[in-house]
């Protein structure tokens, strides 16, 4: 005969309560996972949003105006909407940066975040002052696109993690938003108690130069931009907005048709040989489709008088920064008003690559002068909290296994 046990009332209660407490806090979650993120959506964007939830489309400019100029992000503090607005805001939607978990800032001035984003994965981006130090001097700041970088250049710490995700166009942006609030929080980097009375936009110039290709990831990256240059919003010169790219041919005739910033090729090597080396998506546009492509972002689309295409050519020795190749580069930079950039290689752990001596740098940047180029020899910035060029390496889930191949290549290496 089974016997049938009575569950204790008290008991049963408590369980109850418990069950009860899990699911509202699952609630909570769900909720608060729900609400949309109106951080790095453009004028069109939102005023869609507010039109989806039955207001009028001008209060886009509103609140556009209050995060970027004003660093608001708490709808109460918005105080030219509604109380009955802001209400439904704060049930509904949220600005939210993505998380900073770590900073470091250099004796030079040179700053570094890293951000936890969606996942887990981290991201790291880099802002450089000036080297005259000023208050209100320069401020370039040099944000990730991406989680990782699927493009595995060679000579690139980024790439040899591999790649996860792209970035969404609020964790892009938000890594802008944090980098002006560092300069009106406390010494933590809580964004919590940001003095909005303070606030202003210190970083007076952008380059999409982090970790990714920003190319592959199109739509939140051009989103991003168009904030950055919008007057409600941050306001920026389209000369101080630079998008760098490793050479998506069918992107670059897309961003030239689109939008009108800086553009910066990732270069590093004169020929398509070398190139098929070092940046392995020329092996897919080789250097011939590149330079069509660069040539008609400055010439055929919205001529743009007096611009250039800034090329970015890092210097390793005895690989790419020969007399011969600064020849080659020469000729492969033709009529192309350009500005090149050569950056001392930054060496990183079990890099196969040395940096350039300083003599060989100064005699491949003396032939590049005479030819009539610009040429201009970055400082290495940042290098004392690993922030220099090349550098960033965050935490991800790769999805390529590129990470698992490198390691093992290393062990082959110390094996050997």
């Amino acid at each position: 005969m089974s016997t049938v046990t009575t569950p204790n009332p008290s008991t049963q209660s408590s369980a109850n309560r418990i069950n009860s407490i899990e699911i509202n806090a699952i609630k909570l979650l769900d909720e608060a996972q729900a609400k949309t993120n109106l951080l790095g959506m453009t004028p069109t964007q939102l005023a869609d949003y507010f039109k989806s939830i039955g207001e009028k489309p001008f209060r886009a400019t509103q609140v556009i105006k209050w995060i970027y100029q004003q660093g608001v992000t708490d709808f109460e503090k918005m105080t030219n909407l509604s109380k009955s607005l802001r209400d439904k805001l704060s049930i509904h939607a949220c600005v939210t940066p993505p998380k900073v978990i770590h900073r470091q800032y250099s004796d030079d001035g040179t700053r570094k975040w890293v951000f936890e984003v969606t996942g887990g994965s981290l991201v790291e981006t880099v802002l450089i002052p000036a080297e005259d130090g000023k208050v209100n001097g320069r401020k370039t700041l040099c944000i990730s696109s991406q989680v990782g970088c699927a493009l595995d250049c060679s000579f690139c710490s980024t790439g040899k993690q591999g790649f996860e995700r792209d970035l969404t166009a609020a964790e892009i942006l938000g890594q802008l938003w944090v980098a002006n609030a560092s300069y009106m929080t406390d010494a933590q980097d809580s964004l919590e108690y940001v003095d909005h009375s303070l606030w202003e936009n210190n970083v007076t110039n952008v380059v999409m130069m982090g970790m990714g290709e920003p190319l592959l990831n199109y739509r939140p990256v051009v989103s991003s931009m168009e904030l950055m240059l919008s007057d409600h919003a941050y306001g920026l010169s389209k000369r101080r907005v630079t998008l760098s790219t490793s050479g998506v041919v069918p992107k670059m005739y897309e961003l030239a048709q689109e939008l009108d910033v800086a553009l910066a090729i990732s270069l590093h090597a004169p020929n398509d040989e070398l190139r098929n080396e070092l940046v392995p998506i020329n092996k897919k546009y080789p250097l011939e489709q590149l330079m069509a492509a660069a040539r008609n972002y400055v010439f055929e689309v919205n001529p743009r008088h007096k611009k250039h295409v800034t090329i970015e050519y890092v210097m390793l020795d005895g690989v790419n920064d020969s007399d011969v190749h600064a020849e080659q580069l020469v000729a492969l930079l033709g009529d192309l008003p350009s500005k090149i950039n050569l950056i001392p290689f930054n060496p990183f752990p079990h890099a196969n690559y040395d940096k350039s001596s300083n003599n060989r740098i100064h005699a491949f940047s003396n032939i590049l002068s005479q030819a009539g180029f610009v040429c201009t020899i970055r400082q290495t910035r940042g290098d004392d909290i690993d922030a220099a060029c090349g550098q960033l390496v965050g935490q991800v889930a790769d999805r390529t296994r590129r990470s698992a191949a490198w390691q093992q290549s290393i062990k082959d290496r110390e094996n050997t």
